[in-house]
């Protein structure tokens, strides 16, 4: 991420938006279970705001800055940091009640590799299981914000179709101006 979205991802501005609107709005009606795996937590402005409302919360997280710096953090004991790429997770199959994606699904570089984040998403679900993910919309603001960086839009339009050829069901996508939440279920 470049400078000014790594200050962005950290700063109070974007934490109020998390916990006032961001996180109420995708987590309204959601039943995560007790064990939840969060994909890509980045600097773990999200992963404080679920830690509070999960049993036990998994964070995956690619970068090894991050992840150590989420690590030492102090806070409930319920929170487990694992640093590890989503597309070859370092996860034994049906081993989540959830899986959750907020705001990371365009830092990964394909659609190709966003499907084998869903497919592997899938395959640590237990039967039953549900994946949430929100994204940002394209924008001004978001390509902006992205220059420099990795931006691999997920089109609300298809994301539906591509958790089915994934394995998912039940899938439903909602869009707000600037961004969309999904649901799935694993069969």
């Amino acid at each position: 991420m470049n400078t000014v979205h790594r200050l962005l991802c950290r700063s109070g501005m974007w934490r109020s938006v998390l916990e006032d609107k961001m996180m109420p709005w995708v987590l309204d009606g959601q039943d995560m279970g007790d064990d939840v795996l969060e994909i890509g937590p980045g600097p773990g402005l999200t992963t404080e705001i679920l830690r509070r409302r999960v049993r036990r919360l998994t964070a995956l997280e690619i970068d090894w800055k991050l992840a150590v710096s989420l690590a030492a953090r102090p806070g409930g004991g319920n929170v487990r940091v694992v640093q590890g790429d989503a597309t070859a997770m370092p996860f034994p199959d049906a081993c989540f009640s959830a899986a959750i994606s907020l705001t990371m699904l365009h830092h990964v570089p394909s659609r190709e590799l966003q499907d084998k984040l869903f497919a592997e998403a899938l395959r640590v679900l237990r039967p039953g299981g549900r994946f949430v993910a929100c994204d940002s919309r394209k924008s001004f603001a978001m390509t902006l914000l992205h220059a420099g960086d990795t931006m691999v839009l997920v089109d609300p339009e298809t994301v539906g179709g591509r958790l089915e050829r994934a394995g998912f069901h039940d899938v439903q996508v909602q869009c707000v101006e600037r961004a969309f939440k999904v649901t799935a279920v694993r069969r």
